[in-house]
């Protein structure tokens, strides 16, 4: 029935367009964006739409005049030279892309891979039984499922659905986290938190610090893992998995499954970061930017 509704939506004038009800109508579902594909829906609701300047930007690539920064941090702990070289390259790219891939970073392929399949199985299970995770409510809960946190305040609806965890300082317990990926969010964490130290070390020293010197700021301290999803869109020239934005936090590292769509700003053009298998992208968030001089505004763009 809501799925009924939302195709009529797009016919509507914009007299008789009322956003605010069509987005508490997809909210009262519970259900996300995953169930609207799956309820067979073969247009994309209005609120999803985005403008033409946005969705053109974003087609709009010009990656084979840049090559994104990889970072390989094979031999950080153990040579001296080798780490040296390491800090540069950091430095480098934090200062003039605020973003880098890192390969050779620790965390074993199988721990990345389980990671992607846990985030599937969440999401491919019956809405009812991922139901009781979803609220808009973020406070109370160290778990939150829903589609889109600025749901009610944002122009434009992105094309995702996201669960969230707060993983550190405190870590949840088993039972705090849905069954179907619980071992493998802990696992995770545990890996990924192990190579936010080491990302630290490197940036601490790209500026000219002691290598504790971020650690000790507590930058290190927490970590929330957010797992987005991105269904198949019927009409995926008219919607953005995520919009254009910048990241409040110290960092951000992202694990891409095979399909891409990922774009970083550099130089006022859109650039693809290549999904790379085993690879990780670090972005600088806007904490850390504020330490970093000099450094060019990052941006991120999700597309699916």
């Amino acid at each position: 029935m809501v799925a009924s509704e939302r195709n009529d939506v797009n016919h509507e004038t914009e007299a008789e367009y009322d956003r605010k009800r069509e987005i508490k109508a997809f909210d009262d579902t519970k259900a996300g964006v995953k169930g609207l594909v799956d309820a067979g829906i073969t247009e994309v609701p209005r609120m999803f739409i985005g403008p033409p300047e946005d969705l053109n930007a974003s087609s709009n690539s010009n990656s084979e005049q840049h090559e994104f920064p990889v970072i390989d941090l094979h031999g950080i702990h153990e040579d001296a030279a080798q780490r040296k070289e390491t800090v540069e390259k950091v430095r480098e790219a934090s200062g003039t892309w605020g973003f880098f891939q890192v390969i050779n970073h620790g965390i074993p392929d199988d721990v990345l891979e389980e990671m992607l399949n846990g985030v599937r199985r969440f999401y491919e299970q019956d809405t009812e039984v991922k139901k009781p995770w979803y609220t808009r409510e973020p406070g109370s809960r160290r778990v939150v499922y829903n589609s889109n946190f600025d749901l009610y305040s944002a122009p434009v609806t992105n094309w995702r659905d996201t669960l969230t965890c707060a993983m550190a300082p405190n870590p949840p317990s088993p039972e705090d986290l849905p069954s179907v990926c619980s071992e493998i969010l802990l696992k995770y964490s545990e890996e990924v938190t192990k190579l936010g130290y080491s990302l630290f070390e490197l940036l601490s020293e790209a500026l000219g610090l002691d290598p504790n010197h971020l650690k000790d700021m507590d930058c290190a301290e927490g970590l929330i893992v957010l797992c987005h999803y991105y269904p198949a869109c019927p009409q995926p020239e008219l919607t953005l998995g995520a919009s254009k934005h910048e990241d409040d936090d110290f960092l951000t590292v992202l694990l891409q499954d095979h399909v891409g769509g990922l774009q970083v700003l550099y130089g006022n053009q859109w650039i693809d970061v290549p999904p790379t298998p085993g690879a990780l992208v670090v972005n600088i968030g806007d904490l850390l930017q504020a330490s970093w001089c000099p450094m060019t505004s990052s941006s991120v763009l999700g597309i699916e």
